[in-house]
C-alpha cells in the first residue's frame, strides 16, 4: 500500500505483527530515532478506530516531541497517540513540555434531578410516581354522565378538571393520551323519569276537565303526603314541602271555582296552573297506576337523546375537549351480555331469577384477588350499595334473591314498564356497574393507565368496576392509577334543590364565562372539595383581569416602531435580574404541576412573574427608557402557551387571551390596529395643539373619544404623560363594565363632596345662630336647669333654689366668656358689612 493512501490511528495486532519498537532502544541519538522510526511504520498499514496499544505508549515515551514534519508517518503516528494516550504526570516524559499542547480530558456535569410527575392515586391515597404502561401512550377512561336532566355545576367541575388533567397530560408533559368516556343511557333513574314523562304528556293529551285535574291531584297528594312523612333525608324531605306548598296554594282557588262554577277561563286557567305545580306529583302517581304497561324500548331512549345533546353543548361552551371515544351503554348491550357470561363462567357471579349477581365473598376469597380495593372500610353499608342498585333494584324480591346483601346486579332481569334484551338468562338490562366495564375493557383491553371519576363514585361503582373487570380478566391490574375529583359545594352548603341553590351549567355561563369558571377551578386543587361563591369568582375575574392587562401592555410595547436590529437591546441589570425571575418561576411552574398536576400553585406563581414584570415596565416607564422587547414578549409567551394548555386560551393567537369572536382575535387585531394607531396618534397631536392654544373644547372631545367612543367599540386608549398613548383592543363588555365603575367611583366621589360642603354649611349656619345669641340670653332660656341670674344673665341658682357651687360656676363662666367673644365677632362683621 501506498505510504501517501495510507491512513494511520494505531496498530492491529490480530492483523498485522505486533509493534516491535526494540530497535529504537538501540539507537541513542533522538534525529536517528525518528528516521528510523519513520522509515519502519512506512512499511507497515493502519486503519482508524483503534486505542493505542502499550507497544504504542513505550514507543512514544522514547520521543521527546512531535518528529519534524518530513518525517510523515512518524509524525501522524505521534499525533494520534497524543490524542488518544491518557496524560498522567508519571506517564509524560520530562521532555513533553516542549511539544504541542493536547486537549485535556472532559466529563460530563453532574446534573439536577428532574422532578418527576406524580399523581394522586387513589387505590393507595397517595401521591405515585406516574409510570404508563406502554412507553408515551396513556389509556384513559372517565365516567361520564347519566343524562336525564340538566347537567350541573357539580359535572362542570368533574369534567373541566378532568379536561385540564389531560390537557396537561397531553400538551405540556407530552405524553399520548388516549380518552374514552362513557354516556349511561340505560339506568332506572332514566327509565322512570322517562315513564313519568310519556305518561303525563299522554294524560295531558287527553284534556281532562279541571273537576277531573282537581280529583286526580287529590288523589295523587294521598300517597305523596306518606311518602313526605316517610322522608328522613332533610334535603329531600324539604324538597318534598316545599313542592307540597305550592301544590296547596294552587289547589284552594281551584277547588273554590269548582264550587262557584265559575267561567270556564278561570276554571280552564286555575287548573293549567295546578297541573303544572303538581306535575311532579301527578306523574309519580300515574306512573304507579300505569307505569307496568310502557313496554316499548323507543320511549325509553328519547328522554337520553336528548339530555345527551344539552351536555354535548355545555361541554362545548365550557370549551371541555370531545372524548377520543364516546361510548353509549344502549350500543354495547351484546358486549355486556357476553361480559357478564365471561364472568360467570369464570365462577365470580351466579343467576337467580332471571338476574344475575357478582359474588363478591367467592371473589374476595380469592388469593388472587381483593374486593373493595378504593374503600375497604365501606364494605356492608347496604345505603351505599342500595343506590347503587337504583330505586327500581331495591324491592324485597330482588333483595331477597342474592346470596349476600353485598352482591350487586350484573344483569337485572326486566320488570313490565322496563326496557328489555335478550340474554341467555332471559329478558333482562345491565346492571349500572358493569356497564364501564364492559365499555371499558371493549375499548382498553385488560388494564388501563387511568380510571377517572367524581369523589361520590368510589364505593360502590368504581369499587364493584375494579372486581368484575378483574374477575372478566383474571388480573389484579385493570386501573393503575383512580383519579377521582373532588366534591362541589354552594357558600359552604351541599348543592341542592331543596337549598335552592342548584345551578346548571347555563346558569352558570349567563353570570359568568367559560374563562372565568375554568379559572376559578384551575385556582383550587382538582382532588379538594370546591366552593363555589361569590369570593371564588370575583378572585376569577380579578386573575383574568390582571393577567390580560399585562399581555394587553406587552402587545401594546411590541406595537413600538423598531427596525429590525432595535429589537434586541443590550441587557442591563434589571433584564438580567427578570429574567433570572422568569426562569426560576418557569421551574417553580413545571415542579408544581409534576407534583399532582398542582393548578393553583402554578397560578400563583404565573401571577408573581407578571407583578415582577408590571414593575420593570413601570420603573423603565419612570425612567422614560423602552422595556426590552424581546425579554417580555418570551415572558408574554410563556404564559400564554400556559394558559393554553390548561384550556384557558383558546385560538392561535401568540399572546394574550382573544379578542372579538373565536378564530378572529389574530385577524381583528392585524386589521384594525394600524387604524386605531394612525387615530392615537392624530388626537394626540390634537391635544397638543389644544392645550398650546388653550382651547378646551378640543380637548373635551378627545376626552370623549377615550371615554364614551372607543369603549363601544372595543378600544381603550390610554394617556400617558410624556410617553405615547397606549392603544388595546378589550372586549366590549369588559370596557363598559370599567366605564360604568369609574362612573359610580366618580359618582361617589362627588357625592362625598357635595356632602362635605353641606355640613360645612351646616356647621357654618349653627355657628353664625350661636354667634347672634347675646351672652345675657344664653342661659336664661335653660329654665329646667336655674332659676336665679345676675344682672348680666348669669345664672346664680339651680332650678331647685340651691346657689351653684363654685366648680360649676367657674365651668360656665368660661362658656359665658366664649359666647361674649362670639357675640363681639358676629357684632364687629355687621358693622363691616360682611
Amino acid at each position: 500500500m501506498s505510504a501517501r493512501l495510507c491512513v494511520y490511528v494505531c496498530l492491529c495486532p490480530f492483523v498485522f505483527p505486533a509493534f516491535d519498537y526494540g530497535f529504537l532502544l538501540r539507537i541513542s541519538e533522538d534525529a536517528r530515532r525518528v528516521e528510523a522510526l519513520n522509515e519502519y511504520l512506512s512499511s507497515r498499514s493502519y486503519l482508524a478506530g483503534y486505542g493505542p496499544s502499550q507497544a504504542d505508549a513505550e514507543a512514544f515515551a522514547l520521543l521527546c516531541g512531535p518528529p519534524p514534519e518530513r518525517h510523515v508517518h512518524a509524525l501522524r503516528w505521534y499525533k494520534h497517540i497524543a490524542a488518544l494516550k491518557p496524560q498522567t504526570n508519571d506517564q509524560t516524559p520530562e521532555c513533553s513540555t516542549k511539544g504541542k499542547r493536547v486537549q485535556p480530558p472532559w466529563s460530563p456535569p453532574e446534573g439536577t434531578d428532574v422532578s418527576k410527575l406524580r399523581l394522586y392515586n387513589s387505590l393507595t391515597r397517595t401521591k405515585e410516581v406516574f409510570v404508563p404502561q406502554r412507553g408515551n401512550r396513556v389509556l384513559w377512561y372517565s365516567c361520564g354522565p347519566t343524562v336525564y336532566d340538566h347537567a350541573h355545576l357539580g359535572h362542570a367541575w368533574s369534567y373541566i378538571s378532568f379536561d385540564i388533567l389531560r390537557r396537561i397530560l397531553k400538551d405540556y408533559f407530552k405524553y399520548d393520551v388516549f380518552y374514552c368516556m362513557n354516556i349511561t343511557d340505560i339506568d332506572d333513574k332514566i327509565i322512570k323519569r322517562a315513564r313519568q314523562n310519556y305518561l303525563l304528556e299522554q294524560y295531558r293529551e287527553k284534556k281532562p276537565s279541571p273537576s277531573q285535574i282537581l280529583q286526580d291531584v287529590l288523589t295523587a297528594r294521598t300517597p305523596f303526603k306518606a311518602k313526605l312523612a316517610e322522608t328522613t333525608d332533610p334535603d329531600k324531605k324539604q324538597m318534598l314541602e316545599r313542592l307540597d306548598a305550592a301544590v296547596d296554594a294552587a289547589l284552594g282557588p281551584l277547588q273554590e271555582a269548582v264550587q262557584s262554577s265559575s267561567a270556564g277561563d278561570t276554571l280552564q286557567n286555575r287548573a293549567q296552573l295546578l297541573l303544572e305545580e303538581a306535575k311532579d306529583l301527578l306523574s309519580d302517581w300515574l306512573d304507579t297506576q300505569f307505569g307496568s304497561q310502557v313496554t316499548e324500548n323507543s320511549i325509553f331512549s328519547l328522554l337520553p337523546k336528548y339530555w345527551e345533546g344539552e351536555y354535548h353543548k355545555d361541554m362545548e361552551a365550557l370549551n371541555v375537549l370531545a372524548p377520543d371515544v364516546l361510548t353509549r351503554v344502549s350500543e354495547y348491550v351484546p358486549e355486556i351480555v357476553a361480559f357478564v357470561k365471561r364472568i360467570v363462567d369464570n365462577g365470580y357471579g351466579y343467576e337467580s331469577n332471571g338476574s344475575v349477581y357478582f359474588d363478591t365473598a367467592k371473589f374476595d376469597s380469592c388469593p388472587a384477588h381483593s374486593y373493595a380495593k378504593l374503600v375497604p372500610e365501606a364494605v356492608g353499608d347496604q345505603k351505599a350499595l342500595q343506590e347503587g342498585e337504583g330505586d327500581l333494584s331495591i324491592s324485597a324480591d330482588r333483595l331477597s334473591e342474592k346470596r349476600s346483601q353485598n352482591d350487586f346486579a350484573l344483569w337485572k332481569a326486566s320488570k313490565p314498564g322496563e326496557p328489555s334484551w335478550d340474554s341467555p338468562w332471559g329478558k333482562g338490562r345491565p346492571g349500572w356497574h358493569i356497564e364501564c366495564s364492559a365499555m371499558a375493557g371493549s375499548i382498553l383491553g385488560e388494564s388501563m393507565d387511568i380510571h377517572g371519576g367524581g369523589f361520590d363514585l368510589r364505593f360502590p361503582h368504581h369499587d364493584n368496576e375494579l372486581a368484575q373487570s378483574e374477575a372478566y380478566f383474571e388480573n389484579d391490574y385493570w386501573v393503575r392509577y383512580f383519579l377521582h375529583t373532588g366534591h362541589l359545594t354552594i357558600a359552604g352548603c351541599k348543592m341542592s334543590k331543596s337549598l335552592k341553590n342548584f345551578i346548571t351549567i347555563k346558569d352558570a355561563l349567563s353570570k359568568h364565562t367559560a374563562r372565568q369558571l375554568r379559572l376559578a377551578f384551575l385556582m383550587h386543587s382538582w382532588k379538594d372539595t370546591l366552593d363555589y361563591s361569590n369570593n371564588t369568582m370575583e378572585s376569577a375575574i380579578q386573575y383574568e383581569r390582571f393577567i390580560n392587562e399585562f399581555f394587553l401592555n406587552v402587545k401594546d410595547i411590541l406595537r413600538s416602531p423598531t427596525d429590525i436590529t432595535g429589537q434586541f437591546e443590550k441587557w442591563e441589570a434589571e433584564e438580567i435580574e427578570l429574567n433570572k425571575s422568569f426562569y426560576e418561576k418557569k421551574t417553580s411552574v413545571h415542579e408544581a404541576l409534576c407534583d399532582n398536576i398542582d393548578t393553583r400553585s402554578a397560578l400563583e406563581e404565573m401571577r408573581a412573574l407578571v407583578g415582577q414584570s408590571n414593575t420593570y415596565m413601570a420603573a423603565r416607564r419612570g425612567a422614560k427608557l423602552p422595556p426590552n422587547r424581546m425579554l417580555l414578549q418570551s415572558i408574554a409567551l410563556f404564559l400564554t402557551d400556559m394558559l393554553k394548555t390548561f384550556g384557558a386560551i383558546e385560538g392561535a393567537e401568540p399572546i394574550g387571551f382573544p379578542v372579538g369572536g373565536n378564530g378572529e382575535s389574530a385577524d381583528l387585531e392585524s386589521t384594525v390596529m394600524p387604524y386605531l394607531s394612525v387615530l392615537s396618534d392624530f388626537r394626540e397631536e390634537v391635544r397638543k395643539i389644544a392645550r398650546e392654544k388653550k382651547v378646551t373644547e378640543l380637548l373635551r372631545l378627545c376626552d370623549e373619544l377615550r371615554d364614551d367612543t372607543l369603549p363601544e367599540l372595543g378600544v381603550r386608549l390610554e394617556d400617558r404623560d410624556g410617553l405615547p398613548t397606549s392603544v388595546k383592543l378589550v372586549d366590549k363588555e369588559t370596557l363598559l363594565k370599567e366605564r360604568e365603575e369609574k362612573k359610580k367611583v366618580k359618582d361617589e366621589k362627588k357625592k362625598k363632596k357635595e356632602e362635605a360642603a353641606r355640613k360645612k354649611q351646616e356647621q357654618e349656619m349653627a355657628k353664625l345662630a350661636k354667634m347672634k345669641v347675646k351672652p345675657s340670653d344664653m342661659f336664661r332660656s335653660e329654665t329646667d336647669k336655674y332659676s336665679t341670674f345676675d344682672e348680666t344673665g348669669f345664672p346664680t341658682h339651680d332650678a331647685e333654689g340651691k346657689e351653684l357651687s363654685k366648680g360649676l360656676s367657674k365651668k360656665l363662666r368660661k362658656l359665658y366668656e366664649a359666647q361674649e367673644k362670639l357675640y363681639n365677632e358676629y357684632l364687629q362683621s355687621t358693622q363691616n358689612g360682611s
